[in-house]
């Protein structure tokens, strides 16, 4: 069974930084695009970042693009976000999922985290 273990979350100030990781078993990995996704109170899931399978090419959306960092070791089977000048609008359950297909469209992936709470007060 496939899973991918989500973690890192945590309550942080406006200002701070928090490194999630997301740890995959039973896959072929290295297969794999990778993307962190997030989901506000109230609000829809949204692509924050992804990064692809074969050459390491990342995407991060506008609002957290020079904050958040993605990047993967194939060799762990861990994709991490390093995540820094948080602001209390980054506060959500952040989820990573692997897919096919390099993409921030969240139908596109077929394997989900659990997700990991990350919480920032101002």
């Amino acid at each position: 069974e496939v899973q991918l273990q989500a973690s890192g979350g945590g309550l942080v100030q406006a200002g701070g930084s928090l490194s999630l990781a997301c740890a995959a078993s039973e896959i072929s990995f290295d297969d794999y695009a990778i993307g962190w996704f997030r989901q506000a109170p109230g609000k829809g899931r949204e692509g924050v970042s992804c990064i692809s399978r074969s050459d390491g090419t990342t995407y991060h959306r506008d609002s957290v693009k020079g904050r958040f960092t993605i990047s993967r070791s194939n060799a762990k089977n861990t994709v991490y976000l390093q995540m820094n000048s948080l602001k209390p609008e980054d506060t959500a359950i952040y989820y990573c999922a692997a897919g096919k297909v390099y993409t921030t469209t969240p139908s596109s992936y077929d394997y989900w985290g659990q997700g990991t709470l990350v919480t920032v007060s101002s």
